[in-house]
């Protein structure tokens, strides 16, 4: 409808004014409140054109559209803006159009359409994923799905720290303190399993550092010397580091200590993404990557890209860019992180034929990326230059709410416990559920827990930082999950009622709907959908997608408080009103789907 009024309102100015101007020059909003309209055009622009008075010009024009364009009824003028009625057959034509798309507003790919690939998660493998892990995650699967939504081809992928001295610390701590125990033998998911002996080997690492200090200083060495000197020689650290190496020359007993316990964590992370919800197409591993990236720094020095310095290091200068030289290769040979991930680059445009890459990962790595992006245009990657990194803000929980195992990170697997635990609670108390079975019950607490914690942070601007508070997400009233799912769960009860009651599905003209006020409200806050969700692509925002969801629930449910649907006083009217709450819990379903929320049909 939106371009359909663009279009006339160019043909109204040539026309009129005898000036042909661009559909961007005309500027359509909605009618601010306290007037008359559903939408407003701005005159202003064509004041020159007309060379009269803006409220003269909004006038004319105005007239032009009553006579010529059939979308609008009636029109008034304040000033230089012209606010236009739009006719009931137009409102009704535009709910019918909604109702024939299953996916209304949202773009289908082709096989010519953009490859996006889109990396989240990012653990590693000597603990379990986190809090941060969690916004991480949801974050990129809804990312993935917006852009999908907007017609994209979407490859979701995951790079996995699996090597590395942390790896070998949980390796070396189990091995001495472990007695064999596996996931199986102690109860426990994998990734916590190993994530007991890093933090073994740690405990164990400071008490060697403890002791060794206070040696170092009786002998008369001063502290900081001596704290430097105990870290560097502890027995453990130095067995972590010979592990390593022994690792990187393929020792068959450490690669295959190191392939078993990685499987116990990977069988723990899956857990924990089926949870949430999320997963990915291709994972990829940084023991697979990392030599890679060497070889394509090489490449780069042989081309005059990278320079070499005296001490045989390899370094790209960046200054011409308004930033620093970087190391690429230490004078020893060995990589560094950004060198993994020109690697792990290499490896993805050999797979795929990108044309976008986005990273999402956390703000403190802004300059990272920035690097990044210089040093892959000027290897040659089509995307190098124009890589999104989707930085995001800190996600921490109020002091006292939850402490993890070690009681310093905020377990994810706890923190999914706890929401649907929360969830069934909420529901137990108000008397919610009390006709469903059990099964029922806890599949709904595992629906709405998830849906809380997942829309309470989906809900705020990725780029802020943000505190989550579990008892203000589980909330049935306000800007949460659960308020909305409930709303969806309620008109899919009117639905059921309606089929029990014989009432059938509108089958008629647009010209036979009859609407009143609030209804062409919530049908125009239907069809912004579309607009929603194409904004959401282009600026990258689930929060827009969020806070959608919240506005287009809240407006039904003043809309549901006002007018009875199957009480209405016609056949036609419960009709019409069955079809704008059909197509509300659409647009509701899908919009959450772009947040990986499921709306249960009962609550």
């Amino acid at each position: 409808m939106e371009k359909q009024l663009i279009s006339a309102v160019v043909k109204a100015v040539s026309e009129l004014y005898g000036q042909d101007v661009p559909e961007s020059m005309v500027q359509l909003q909605k009618t601010k409140a306290g007037f008359e309209g559903n939408l407003t055009v701005v005159v202003f622009p064509f004041l020159k054109m007309s060379r009269k008075k803006p409220d003269l010009t909004a006038q004319e024009i105005g007239q032009w559209l009553v006579e010529n364009c059939g979308v609008v009824d009636r029109f008034n003028a304040v000033g230089g803006f012209l606010n236009l009625v739009l006719s009931q057959t137009s409102w009704a034509d535009m709910l019918l159009r909604i109702d024939a798309d299953e996916h209304f507003g949202e773009r289908q790919a082709t096989d010519a359409s953009p490859l996006v690939m889109v990396e989240y998660s990012s653990p590693n493998t000597n603990k379990p994923l986190h809090l941060g892990h969690v916004r991480n995650n949801l974050l990129g699967w809804s990312l993935a799905q917006i852009l999908q939504a907007n017609g994209n081809r979407v490859v979701k992928t995951n790079i996995v720290n699996d090597r590395g001295i942390h790896i070998c610390k949980s390796m070396l701590a189990w091995l001495k303190y472990g007695n064999g125990e596996t996931p199986e033998s102690s109860g426990k998911k994998g990734d916590h399993l190993i994530g007991d002996y890093y933090v073994a080997f740690d405990k164990h690492y400071r008490e060697e550092v403890k002791e060794l200090k206070a040696k170092f200083v009786a002998e008369g060495m001063d502290d900081e010397r001596a704290e430097e000197k105990a870290k560097a020689e502890a027995p453990l650290i130095q067995e972590a580091h010979a592990m390593l190496v022994k690792w990187e020359q393929g020792d068959p007993e450490v690669r295959a200590l190191w392939e078993k316990m990685n499987s116990w964590v990977y069988a723990g992370f899956d857990e924990t993404y089926q949870k949430l919800g999320v997963g990915f197409d291709k994972i990829y591993y940084e023991s697979q990557t990392y030599l890679k990236g060497k070889a394509k720094v090489l490449e780069g020095l042989e081309k005059g890209v990278f320079e070499r310095h005296d001490d045989n290091s390899v370094w790209a200068d960046l200054t011409d860019e308004g930033l620093d030289k970087k190391i690429l290769l230490r004078s020893d040979g060995t990589s560094v992180y950004i060198t993994q991930d020109i690697g792990t680059a290499q490896m993805r445009f050999t797979d795929y034929p990108i044309d976008k890459m986005i990273y999402v990962v956390g703000n403190e790595q802004n300059y990272h990326f920035q690097v990044l992006s210089i040093l892959l245009d000027r290897l040659g990657f089509k995307w190098g230059r124009d890589l999104v990194h989707f930085s995001y803000g800190m996600v921490e929980l109020p002091n006292g709410k939850m402490k993890s195992r070690e009681g310093t990170v905020v377990d994810a697997d706890d923190l999914i416990e706890l929401m649907i635990n929360d969830a069934r609670r909420t529901a137990d108390e108000a008397g919610k559920n009390a006709d469903l079975t059990e099964e029922e019950r806890q599949e709904i607490a595992r629906i709405v827990g998830l849906g809380a914690l997942q829309y309470f942070i989906l809900k705020v601007d990725a780029r802020k930082n943000m505190l989550f508070n579990p008892e203000e997400s589980i909330d049935f009233n306000g800007n949460t999950g659960p308020f909305i799912q409930y709303t969806h769960a309620r008109i899919k009860s009117i639905m059921r009622k309606a089929a029990e009651q014989g009432i059938q599905e509108f089958n008629g003209a647009a010209a036979a709907i009859k609407l009143n006020e609030k209804e062409v409200t919530l049908i125009q806050k239907m069809n912004d959908y579309a607009a929603v969700v194409e904004q959401a692509g282009k600026d990258y925002s689930p929060s827009g997608i969020a806070n959608y969801c919240y506005e287009l629930t809240k407006e039904f449910n003043q809309w549901y408080h006002d007018y009875s649907v199957l009480n209405a006083d016609d056949e036609l009217t419960k009709q019409t009103r069955l079809l704008i709450a059909k197509n509300v819990a659409k647009i509701i379903k899908n919009g959450m789907r772009l947040l990986g929320i499921e709306v249960p049909e009962r609550m």
